[in-house]
């Protein structure tokens, strides 16, 4: 039964959340940022719970146009889906009692992109914005929500009143931020985009128009290597910028292996043959950030 969680709930995708999270990790060891231990424990079950649960759904309402995708039985499934939304969201509003207004707000855009991705009159995966919206939660949403809880004031300030509505926003930080963010966003929308690619006359067919659908096959296996590239330029940018040390540039060697799944991707976009090349790019390409990142703690 555990086994069939664990497929309903597709856990090998995990890792978009998993190395979001790292990643962000050593960022704020690289900048030299306080970490807030308990409260980033509670994050990570938080952020994970949740992601199992935006899964879950995505398959259970899925599963009405394809019944084979289900593992379990649907009530067994429905329970599943309640009980850890129910976790996450008592976990996330503690988060927002401990730091504030901001992790609130931002919080409940996670939770209702996650919900609304495949529930609702028009599901974020039906049309094309999932590879956008996708990319934005992993690659943007759960850094920022880590930055900031470990360190507010560093970012933005929002105050709210019945009066007046006051925001202040450091310029220089959410730069930086947003160039770090880049690798994780672009990396997990080709994940998306790769499976859109491989199922789009699967996903015409029950009227799922997505960003291929309105591109085509051949742009988007375009855009699929352009989105690893501006991968390179943006680690590129951050070292000519002084966010990252020059060290960190050791995160190009991985455009190699990376080059050869693009390559292979581009031969033919088969789901049970390629598909693999995004997540294998996905793994690589993180992976090196990290050790960029790390390289560039350690020899500062």
């Amino acid at each position: 039964m555990i086994k069939k969680f664990l497929k309903f709930v597709e856990i090998q995708t995990k890792i978009t959340s998993i190395f979001a999270f790292i990643n962000t990790l050593a960022f704020i060891i690289y900048t030299k940022q306080p970490i807030n231990i308990p409260l980033m424990v509670v994050f990570f079950f938080a952020m994970f719970i949740f992601d199992l649960t935006t899964t879950g759904i995505n398959n259970y309402i899925d599963s009405r146009d394809y019944p084979q995708m289900l593992p379990i039985p649907r009530k067994t499934a429905f329970i599943s889906i309640i009980t850890m939304l129910s976790i996450s969201t008592i976990l996330g509003l503690y988060l927002a009692y401990k730091t504030g207004i901001v992790v609130l707000l931002l919080g409940a855009f996670c939770f209702m992109l996650g919900i609304f991705y495949t529930f609702g009159p028009i599901p974020i995966s039906r049309i094309p914005l999932g590879e956008l919206f996708s990319g934005v939660a992993y690659g943007m949403f759960i850094p920022f929500l880590m930055l900031y809880i470990n360190n507010p004031s560093h970012y933005l300030t929002l105050s709210l009143s019945l009066e007046t509505i006051s925001l202040s926003l450091e310029v220089m930080p959410l730069i930086s931020f947003l160039l770090f963010s880049l690798v994780m966003t672009f990396t997990t929308s080709n994940i998306m985009l790769a499976n859109n690619t491989c199922d789009l006359e699967k996903d015409e067919a029950v009227n799922r128009l997505t960003l291929v659908h309105y591109i085509g096959r051949r742009k988007a296996v375009t855009l699929f290597a352009e989105l690893y590239i501006a991968c390179y330029i943006a680690v590129g940018v951050m070292t000519v910028a002084n966010i990252l040390n020059p060290f960190a540039l050791i995160f190009m060697i991985s455009i190699i292996p990376v080059a050869k799944n693009i390559s292979r991707f581009k031969k033919e976009q088969i789901k049970e043959k390629t598909f693999i090349c995004s997540i294998k790019n996905y793994v690589i390409i993180n992976s090196a950030y990290f050790v960029a990142i790390l390289f560039a703690t350690l020899f500062r």
